[in-house]
Formats: C-alpha cells, structure tokens, sequence
C-alpha cells in the first residue's frame, strides 16, 4: 500500500462523521459532501505526518469550510423560503442496509434544521460542534475567531433559540407511527373529515415550500388542516423515511411531485411538512431508484393527500 493509498483509507474511517457535522451546519447534503471533499483534497497537499490529531484536524477544516459557505450564503440568500429548506435524507421505508442505516444516523430532524437555519453562522457552528459532537469551546473558538468565553456564548444564544421553538419530536416507535399515517391516509381517501380532525393534532401545524401563489404557506389546526387532505387522482404514495421520520414521496403519472413528511406524537400527527421544490423531490425520487425501491405502492398507502 504506497502513502496516498494509506491516506485515503485513513480518511475513510472519518468520512461518517465529517458529512454528519457537515449535513448539521449546512442543511445541504450536496455542499456538505462538498465540505468534506475539500477537506480531502487539503489532506492530500498536507505533510500527514505532521498532524497529530487526524480527526480533530479534520473537523477544523470541514467546519471552516462549513462556515464560510453559511456566510456567503447569507450574503446571496434569495427571498424564496425554498431556497432555505434543507435537504431531507431520504431511504425507503423498509428494512435498511448498511449504508442507509449510515444516513439515518447522520440525520437531524427537519423541523430542528430549520432553526439551525436561522441562527448566524457562528452561533450554528458553536452550537453543532459544542452541543452535538461534544467539542470544546477551546477549539471552537479558534474557528470563529472568538474567545471560548464568547465561544461559549454563542452556543447558549443558540441553544436558547433551539430550546424555545419546542420542536416535537416524534414517537420513536416506527410502528406507532404508521398506524396513526395509515389511518390518515384512510381518512383521505373516503374524505372522512371527522376522521382526519380525530386523527390531527388540535394545533397540528402544516408547512409548504409550495403554497398558493408559488410562495410558502403554514396552515394551522386540525380543521383547516383536514379541509386540506385529499387523495390526489391518478397519485401513488411510496413509503419512506425522511430524516428519520415517516414521510411519502408521491408520483403522478410516474412523475415525482412532492414529499411528505409526518411528525407523530402521542398517537396524533402534529407537524406535516410538504416540499415540492423540484430539485429536492427529484434527488429523492432517485434514491428510490438507486435502492431498487419498486414504484408500487404498499396496500394500505395506495393513495395519498395533496397539499
């Protein structure tokens, strides 16, 4: 095995976890994946005999990186909240290989990616580092440039900010969580609006990258919600997860047209997150193919709801 060889097997037994803190601090599997590349491609230019803490080094290059593409998204950012949405980690719902597992375990939840999104770029990093890789505020704080006492800081203005959006998190048991789905979908599909307000959460809240207009909508509570559920005609629904949460990704004469993702909790659905961006629907749509998901539906999800 000549160096670079010896290198890039070294490497690899840091990728996971250089996409899990990219995929945090950016929302974007894509420039995550870039992130990490880079780091790559600074690793072999560099003297490795010279690095002492391989992974430590590693990380500092990923989340330099990492911290300048939030900044100058900052400086670029659209208007459009699609532009905003993160990019979802999407595998089939059934029983998951090795890898798919892999991406499930790099995921965070939507709905906290979207409050990570809104936090400043040092704060996001202070936070992802401190809070969910455990790093100290002494190495953190070389990267934004700060003290560790700001450092410090930083991070507990964001967590403040993640601890008061009281992001629900979902019911662990799979299981659980498709009994309450399936019955929605039931209740789509026979228009049961009885049904589907039993089924939603009182201060269910729906989300759409897509609404009226083209613009992003939030629809609150379980009626005005219900109001909106219907099976799409001609709609098939493929079961996934997204982000570890159950989620569809539906098609409309073998066409991608949207994802959706379910939040349950305490037997009723409290957050259904919509995206039909293009871009984002599509790649997921292509991880179905990519993992030989069949485009047939299961039984219970033959139709779906439209947002």
């Amino acid at each position: 095995m000549d160096e670079t060889e010896w290198l890039a097997e070294r490497f690899e037994q840091h990728r996971s976890r250089l996409r899990a803190v990219a995929y945090r601090m950016l929302g974007s599997r894509t420039e995550a994946d870039d992130a990490v590349q880079d780091a790559w491609l600074r690793l072999s230019r560099s003297d490795a005999g010279q690095i002492g803490n391989l992974e430590g080094w590693l990380t500092t290059v990923v989340a330099r990186e990492c911290l300048h593409m939030l900044r100058s998204r900052r400086h670029r950012r659209e208007d459009s909240f699609a532009a905003q949405l993160p990019d979802p980690i999407v595998v089939p719902d059934a029983d998951l290989d090795p890898e798919q597992e892999a991406l499930l375990a790099d995921s965070v939840g939507l709905a906290l990616l979207v409050v990570l999104d809104r936090l400043n770029p040092a704060e996001r990093l202070a936070f992802v580092l401190h809070d969910m890789f455990e790093l100290p505020f002494d190495e953190i704080a070389g990267i934004v440039g700060r003290t560790p006492a700001a450092t410090r800081q930083l991070a507990s203005r964001a967590r403040r900010r993640v601890n008061g959006a009281e992001i629900r998190l979902p019911d662990p048991d799979l299981a659980r969580q498709r009994r309450v789905v399936d019955a929605f979908y039931a209740a789509a599909r026979a228009g049961d609006f009885d049904a589907l307000v039993q089924i939603l959460d009182p201060d269910v809240v729906l989300s759409t990258d897509y609404g009226p207009g083209g613009r992003p909508a939030v629809i609150r509570g379980a009626s005005a919600v219900a109001k909106l559920a219907r099976a799409p005609r001609g709609g098939q629904l493929h079961p996934v997860l997204v982000n570890g949460a159950l989620g569809v990704v539906i098609t409309l004469d073998g066409q991608p047209l949207a994802i959706l993702v379910f939040t349950v909790a305490d037997d009723k659905i409290v957050a259904i997150d919509g995206i039909r961006e293009p871009g984002r629907v599509r790649r997921a749509a292509a991880v179905l193919a990519e993992s030989g998901a069949s485009p047939s539906v299961t039984s219970s999800a033959s139709e779906g709801s439209k947002s």
